[in-house]
């Protein structure tokens, strides 16, 4: 089959690999519809050393199952599913306190001798609790927003919740990339009062704007930080949803945090440091976030997706065949695209 490898910065190549099997009994084989290019497939993307031989990538995917393992129940051969990023058993301890992505027999795509997401076909370990089952056809109209739920909708919610969204709470989003436009969408769904988005790309933020942001702020740095404080009576807001991962973003983040407020990051950091001192103890601000269980929360997203009642699909705004993901690669890279999509 094909699929997509990363041999280093900037060299991303689709190439012939063995033909997926069924190794536990646990497993399933699913023939991917719909994958996507995430932003944090981009950090390896810019950085990653150069190798002479490549490594799968990829993290988001839906598609048809063609097969199960003995003990797989629940699935069969036909049934459209949905794969969060991490794999997990959904029972152990962790699994069961909603924390699949710490799941003591779990793992990431892409490693270890599982495959990547982009490309013609999955192995998927521990089937029975990775994959959710869709209740549409593989031609479906909601397949984006579908596939959104492997990633970027339930990151975008993980940073809401953690952050305490509710009604009559006031937000700032950093970033208007997938997940920034996600999480407004999400603040938007949970209730708040305000939401203001950070960011200075016109049709990301126009998009922001149709999924529930009041206020747009493309200043940067300190005119960002006073922007948002003159828009919040000098105050800040209740919640701060960081999905940069840069540190000008979490520093803005503290800067325009209400005092009492939460600071929740879900932007990978590529900072080893959180420059939290004296000045966010002394207002009482919280830091949260963390990589997303997404499998903790598709049961609870799907059925406004299904409904139509949001339409999170919309980050997608280009489709590529698998044959042009690299190019699709250089298009995210250059802000070009938002959100690439593939069919295989």
């Amino acid at each position: 089959m094909r699929a997509t490898l990363i041999y280093g910065a900037g060299d991303i190549r689709v190439e012939n690999v063995p033909d997926p099997v069924l190794h536990e009994p646990t497993d399933a084989l699913v023939r991917v519809l719909r994958s996507c290019i995430c932003g944090s497939d981009l950090w390896p993307y810019g950085s990653r050393p150069a190798s002479e031989q490549g490594d799968r990538i990829g993290h988001e995917f839906l598609g048809v199952v063609e097969d199960t393992g003995a003990d797989v129940s629940g699935l069969t051969a036909g049934d459209v599913v949905v794969a969060p990023f991490v794999w997990a058993d959904n029972t152990c301890d962790f699994c069961r306190e909603g924390l699949q992505t710490s799941c003591r027999h779990g793992g990431f795509w892409g490693a270890n001798g599982v495959d990547g997401g982009q490309g013609e076909a999955v192995r998927v370990p521990q089937a029975q609790g990775t994959l959710v089952k869709l209740p549409v056809g593989e031609d479906s109209a909601l397949l984006p927003s579908l596939l959104s739920l492997s990633d970027v909708f339930p990151t975008g919610h993980h940073c809401a919740v953690t952050a305490g969204v509710g009604p009559r709470t006031t937000v700032t989003v950093i970033g208007d990339g997938a997940v920034g436009l996600c999480a407004v969408l999400a603040a938007k769904r949970l209730g708040a009062e305000q939401i203001i988005l950070m960011g200075r790309h016109q049709g990301r933020t126009d998009l922001g704007r149709d999924f529930g942001a009041t206020d747009v702020v493309a200043e940067r740095g300190d005119e960002g930080v006073a922007k948002v404080l003159e828009l919040t009576g000098g105050d800040g807001t209740h919640a701060v949803l960081e999905c940069v991962g840069l540190r000008p973003a979490i520093e803005t983040a503290f800067a325009v945090a209400r005092s009492g407020g939460t600071v929740s990051r879900v932007g990978a950091p590529q900072y080893p440091e959180v420059p939290m001192g004296f000045e966010e103890f002394r207002r009482n601000v919280t830091l949260t976030g963390g990589i997303a269980p997404a499998r903790a929360y598709i049961e609870e997203l799907l059925p406004d997706v299904l409904a139509g009642e949001v339409e999170p699909g919309r980050v997608f705004d280009t489709v590529i065949g698998l044959d042009e993901v690299p190019a699709g690669y250089q298009a995210m890279a250059d802000r070009t695209a938002l959100k690439v999509l593939i069919r295989p």
